[in-house]
C-alpha cells in the first residue's frame, strides 16, 4: 500500500501593517503620541499592562484579514515587551481600553462596526475623540462594555469622564484631549513637557536668586549710607 503524505501545511503570514499612514492630519499624530506617551508613564510600574498603538491585532487565527488596527491601546496581563503586532489567541487576553482618533472620513465607522467588534472581543472601555470637532458633538465619547453592549459614559457639567480601568479623568482641555489624575487634578504631561516645565521652574529660581542679591547688595547700600 502506498502512503500519500498531506502536503506541507503553508505557514500562514500577518503582515505588521495594512500600509495605512498613522493618522490624517498632524492633530491626530499629536494626540496620539500625547496619549501613548503619558500611558506609558502612568503604567510604567505596572509590570502586566501593555501600551501600544497603531499595531495590526488579529483576532482569528488562520484568518489574517480579519484585523484591526486601534490607534492606542492598554492590554493588561502582557508584559511590556514591544510588540509588531498582536494575536489575541497567543497573548491570551484582547484590549481593555481602546482609544480612536476620529474624522470625518472615519467616525461612522468607528462608531459603527468598529465598535460593533470591540464590544465582540470585550474591549471593557472605548474612547473616541473628535479633535477637529467636525462630526461628534460634543467631540469626546466614552463607553463602557455592560452585558456585552456598551453603554454611554456621560461627562459631568466640565466635560469630564471618568475612566474606570486607567483611574484616570478625561477631558477636552485648550482643544486637545488631556488625562488627569483624579486624586492630585494634576493634567499628565508627557516627557517633553515635563522637561520644559523643570526647565522653566529652574530659570524661573535662577532669575529670583539673581533678583534676591540685587536686593541684598541695594539694602547693604542702604546701611552703609545710614551709618
Amino acid at each position: 500500500m502506498t502512503i500519500v503524505p498531506f502536503p506541507p501545511q503553508t505557514q500562514i503570514h500577518y503582515p505588521e501593517s495594512d500600509g495605512k499612514p498613522m493618522a490624517e492630519r498632524m492633530n491626530h499624530i499629536l494626540v496620539i503620541t500625547y496619549l501613548l506617551d503619558v500611558l506609558m508613564a502612568w503604567f510604567k510600574d505596572r509590570a502586566d499592562m501593555y501600551v501600544g498603538g497603531n499595531n495590526m491585532i488579529y483576532f482569528a487565527e488562520g484568518f489574517p484579514k480579519l484585523s484591526f488596527v486601534p490607534d492606542v491601546y492598554l492590554i493588561p496581563g502582557l508584559d511590556k515587551t514591544p510588540r509588531r503586532i498582536i494575536k489575541l489567541w497567543e497573548e491570551k487576553n484582547a484590549p481593555s481600553v481602546i482609544f480612536e482618533i476620529t474624522s470625518r472620513a472615519t467616525w461612522e465607522v468607528d462608531l459603527g462596526d468598529k465598535m460593533d467588534l470591540y464590544a465582540q472581543i470585550g474591549v471593557r472601555e472605548y474612547f473616541v475623540y473628535d479633535v477637529e470637532h467636525e462630526e461628534l458633538d460634543p467631540p469626546l465619547r466614552g463607553f463602557r462594555l455592560v452585558n456585552n453592549q456598551y453603554e454611554r459614559l456621560h461627562a459631568n457639567e466640565d466635560g469630564e469622564i471618568y475612566s474606570e480601568e486607567m483611574r484616570l479623568v478625561l477631558q477636552e482641555i485648550d482643544g486637545t484631549l488631556r488625562l488627569i489624575n483624579p486624586q492630585t487634578r494634576e493634567i499628565l504631561k508627557t516627557y517633553a513637557e515635563s522637561d520644559a516645565a523643570l526647565r522653566e521652574a529652574e530659570e524661573t529660581a535662577r532669575e529670583l536668586e539673581s533678583d534676591n542679591a540685587r536686593l541684598r547688595a541695594e539694602l547693604e547700600k542702604l546701611r552703609d549710607k545710614r551709618d
